[in-house]
């Protein structure tokens, strides 16, 4: 039996921000079809969290955990959910806020998480052969239970989603928060500053990230935000593992936020589109073909190519909704602009998850011009929903979305290579020839309907990934 703790910001159904909680909240329901591994997830107890699970919670322990000068209490509770137990760390100075991340003080908060998860081991009932770490929020822990915890058997494992996001803070935080001997701060330290992801590179026995293409790509500094070196240095370690998503979750025949369920039926999801314009204010026209942005309005979703080229764009018999929020610079154009289209663009500045559901159900295209993207889930849910993606070809799209070739036939959606606008024009005029050709189309949505990106194939690899690693680093 190998046990395994994932360690984890956040994590669906309890508290969610972006993909990292679909990845935590589905991968262990994979991974416990493997009859000889236990899957258990620690998380912090955020006010976010609703009451509905709070009441389903136990009392485990109490202890204190110290950072710096601090003195810190800490209350562990758990919850089992769908086959897996989950633990929640909860301290009021730290977790008792609205909202997930975006203070001052994150490096400091997932510092103390990281902390109390390594001071945790001692209190569960649950000896981890792998501990398996997420993101920078989680990344000092993969560095404090190899100084703070070695235990022979147990190996790590850190799984990088987005590498932009490091948790950097002031070098002199190491002695500060940390106050651990001075030997160590070479393997936390980069370009001056503390970091916590480059901690666990550092320390991590593998460091997997979330799509092939992007462990390649990361190794280059044009990708790799400033630790190209230490990826090379570690290079032997990194491996791609492909998300998938929860095939069950994001299922058109089965989820309740869709006016009309579907498998792949043309006019049902036609259906769909007519309940979408009328509800987002587009003219009904179940035949003109509509695109969709779904997404969090920055720079790094490639939405300046999508400024450059709107305009062009929308002279064509098209329609276009945008779901989302971010940027002001972002959620003022593309408000702007659906005034002066009302008839063909639709932007809804919020994110709503049933209404996202409604808006791959309801359109044709979906439109991803990524200037990069680790793995991407959007892509994947769109092909679930047997819409259409177009993508720039980075990270995981390129390894999902492959082009739709004329010739033969094979492909399952749009992709374009460079970073540019016209490029991107050019790839959404191409797709509008081909939802025009009824023969090309119905070859092209036969494609769609066979590709599947569920997380079987990927949590293989996890685990055999686990059973290597436990084998080999001994």
């Amino acid at each position: 039996m190998k046990n395994v703790l994932f360690v984890a910001s956040e994590c669906t159904p309890f508290v969610k921000t972006g993909g990292l909680a679909d990845v935590i909240g589905s991968l262990p329901q994979s991974l416990k079809q493997y009859e000889r591994m236990e899957v258990r997830v620690i998380l912090p107890l955020y006010d976010e969290i609703s009451e509905e699970w709070r009441n389903q919670m136990e009392y485990l322990a109490s202890f204190n955990v110290p950072l710096g000068w601090r003195n810190q209490e800490v209350s562990i509770y758990t919850l089992e959910h769908n086959h897996i137990l989950y633990y929640f760390i909860a301290n009021d100075y730290y977790f008792t806020r609205k909202g997930v991340y975006g203070y001052y003080d994150d490096g400091e908060r997932f510092v103390f998480f990281s902390r109390a998860v390594v001071e945790a081991l001692a209190h569960i009932d649950f000896k981890p052969d792998i501990f398996h770490a997420h993101d920078w929020q989680a990344g000092m822990a993969v560095a404090l239970v190899k100084i703070m915890q070695p235990v022979e058997h147990m190996k790590t494992v850190f799984t990088i989603h987005n590498i932009k996001y490091q948790g950097v803070m002031p070098l002199g935080t190491y002695d500060d928060f940390l106050q651990l001997p001075a030997e160590h701060i070479g393997g936390m330290e980069w370009n001056g500053m503390l970091n916590c992801l480059k901690s666990a590179l550092f320390h991590a026995d593998k460091i997997t990230t979330v799509s092939p293409s992007y462990a390649e790509e990361i190794k280059d500094p044009y990708y790799s935000e400033g630790l190209h070196s230490i990826l090379l240095e570690r290079s032997a370690d990194l491996v791609g593992v492909l998300n998938g998503i929860d095939t069950n979750e994001y299922n058109p025949l089965k989820d309740p936020s869709i006016p009309v369920k579907y498998r792949s039926s043309r006019a049902r999801k036609k259906s769909n589109k007519i309940a979408l314009q009328e509800k987002i204010g587009l003219p009904i026209d179940s035949e003109k073909p509509l695109y969709i942005i779904i997404t969090r309005l920055v720079e790094q979703k490639g939405l300046h190519l999508v400024k450059h080229i709107l305009d062009d764009f929308l002279q064509e018999d098209v329609q276009l909704a945008i779901l989302g929020t971010g940027d002001e610079e972002f959620e003022s154009f593309f408000a702007e602009a659906a005034h002066r289209y009302p008839e063909k663009l639709a932007t809804i500045l919020t994110f709503d998850e049933g209404l996202a559901r409604q808006l791959y159900a309801g359109a044709d295209f979906f439109v991803m011009p990524s200037k990069f993207e680790p793995c991407g889930l959007a892509q994947l849910i769109a092909l679930q929903y047997k819409t259409v993606p177009i993508v720039r070809e980075t990270g995981g799209l390129k390894d999902t979305i492959h082009p739709f070739n004329e010739i033969t036939g094979e492909g399952n959606g749009f992709s374009f290579t460079n970073y540019n606008a016209h490029d991107l024009l050019s790839v959404l005029r191409y797709s509008l020839t081909i939802f025009n050709d009824p023969f090309q189309w119905s070859q092209l949505l036969k494609n769609v309907n066979k590709s599947q990106f569920s997380w079987k194939d990927s949590a293989s690899d996890y685990a055999n990934l686990y059973e290597e690693i436990t084998s080999i680093y001994v």
